[in-house]
């Protein structure tokens, strides 16, 4: 094979979001113009310092209306980070963008020193820039095996090479002794398992993980949250988008959330939980932990 391990169509269809409802205390900021950017100060480090990748001033028009406008948001080596938002906030596109989906109507996005603004998804791949869709991203008819074997296929690597890093990615998540099952036979957290893996055949240094918890079931929720945890320990920065805040606010580092096409809170799962104004307009009241 000589396709492009990175060379993936993924058709993002864009569905008109339901209404969202948000709760109608008093405190509630009347008009957009009150709600203003805050972070955690918390944080050690809250700038862009060190990081692997930074946005700057993202910018997205669709027929006219500006959907995202101005995100700002980097992620660090080792470093686990989340985009949240309610439906039609923006966090979606803005992810999109990232990845290298959409293209922007303004802004940048650098990753490790390169403006990849403009870049197809298979060249972001070459520097280091993983993706992981939402849909399943294998080859249904092959074995556990020939998948990982098809993207190691296309690499500049030896037979030997090659062997030695399927087997080793096929140790690794555990699932070496389905090796010479039929993919379309897994189980649903043998198919998430053997995704990730493929995901992690080019040693991407950046992977971002497209609703990683949409549709599984609560086991597979923390097999996949430890997997994530463990990839983060050998240095892989990590960026999730996810409906499900609960899950994703019990892995990440930190999180963003995203309100009518901007940035407008940055910090800690404890920052966010706590914060007046994330919880009335995208939490709700009873969100616990």
């Amino acid at each position: 094979m000589n396709a492009d391990p990175a060379a993936l169509t993924v058709k993002a269809s864009a569905s008109p979001a339901p209404p969202v409802e948000t709760s109608t205390s008093q405190s509630r900021p009347a008009r957009r113009e009150d709600l203003h950017f805050e972070s955690d100060r918390s944080l050690a480090h809250n700038d862009a310092t060190g990081s692997l990748l930074q946005t700057h001033g993202l910018v997205k028009i669709y027929d006219g209306r500006t959907v995202v406008n101005g995100v700002d948001i980097h992620v660090r080596p080792g470093e686990i980070v989340g985009l949240l938002g309610p439906n039609g906030a923006g966090k979606t596109t803005s992810f999109y963008m990232i990845v290298g989906l959409v293209p922007p109507n303004g802004g940048q996005v650098l990753f490790n020193g390169h403006d990849v603004t403009l870049m197809p998804m298979y060249q972001r791949a070459r520097l280091g820039m993983g993706y992981l869709p939402q849909e399943e991203s294998i080859f249904r008819k092959l074995t556990v095996e020939e998948n990982l074997m098809a993207v190691l296929e296309t690499l500049d690597l030896s037979r030997k090479e090659r062997l030695a890093r399927c087997q080793e990615l096929l140790e690794r998540f555990s699932i070496t002794h389905i090796r010479k099952n039929v993919a379309l036979t897994c189980s649903g957290g043998e198919k998430r398992r053997l995704t990730i893996a493929r995901s992690l055949v080019t040693m991407p240094s950046l992977l971002m993980l497209d609703e990683p918890f949409s549709g599984v079931d609560p086991i597979a929720v923390n097999e996949i949250q430890n997997i994530v945890q463990d990839l983060r320990k050998s240095g892989l920065a990590i960026l999730i988008t996810d409906h499900n805040a609960r899950q994703t606010l019990e892995l990440v580092d930190r999180a963003y959330l995203i309100y009518e096409g901007r940035v407008l809170r940055e910090g800690t799962r404890d920052f966010l939980i706590n914060d007046p104004v994330s919880r009335e307009l995208y939490l709700g009241d009873r969100f616990t932990m």
